[in-house]
């Protein structure tokens, strides 16, 4: 059952992309969404590692 909190993001992507992503994803055993979803955490790990953590604001705070 889907997240009703959990953001939704549709992306277009060429057909060798989502063929490779498939492939990967298959190989260590992930969903083509999980491995998104790992990449993306890596890359703001990554990014996050030199330039600083970036800081998620509080539900009061957007108010």
């Amino acid at each position: 059952m889907r997240n009703k909190q959990n953001k939704h993001l549709g992306i277009e992507i060429p057909p060798e992309l989502h063929y490779k992503l498939h492939y990967i994803s298959k190989y260590y055993g992930r969903s083509a969404n999980g491995e998104i979803l790992y990449l993306i955490r890596q890359a703001i790990k990554d990014f996050e590692k030199t330039e600083g953590e970036i800081v998620f604001p509080s539900e009061s705070s957007e108010n």
